[in-house]
């Protein structure tokens, strides 16, 4: 079973303010889990979040001076 994080362990996680996490659940932008009145994000969709919102960077090309 994948660990159930806390609004403020995944902001600890992302390295960012509760705020963040709290806006991301709100607009659906990551999966959570209602365990009462608590919320809980899955390990693997903090994961999977960094996974698709990560830019890998590009090779510049080099021009030729003709």
């Amino acid at each position: 079973m994948d660990r159930l994080l806390s609004v403020g362990e995944v902001a600890e996680l992302l390295g960012t303010t509760v705020r963040f996490p709290r806006r991301l659940i709100e607009e659906r932008r990551i999966t959570f889990v209602k365990v009462g009145r608590h919320v809980r994000i899955p390990e693997s969709a903090v994961t999977a979040f960094v996974t698709a919102n990560t830019v890998e960077p590009t090779l510049r090309r080099l021009r030729s001076v003709a």
